[in-house]
């Protein structure tokens, strides 16, 4: 298992994680990225994901211009 970190509030709305993440990343009303189904956790969202979610979660890290988006394995 591996958990994906998002810091929304650093989001410029590119739209880079939900164009080739969408099933992890998706644009909210306001035009930021959100991590699908995830929790708040202080200043950042994060979700725990299986193998093939961190695979699709890195791609969107990868993408994201102002590098907000990470990937860990968990422990």
């Amino acid at each position: 298992m591996a958990k994906i970190f998002h810091f929304k509030k650093d989001c410029i709305s590119c739209g880079a994680c939900a164009a080739i993440s969408p099933a992890i990343f998706e644009m909210d009303e306001e035009g930021l990225a959100e991590l699908k189904g995830s929790n708040t956790v202080g200043d950042h969202q994060e979700l725990k994901v299986s193998e093939e979610q961190k695979v699709q979660g890195q791609e969107a890290a990868d993408v994201c211009p102002v590098n907000i988006i990470s990937v860990k394995d968990e422990d």
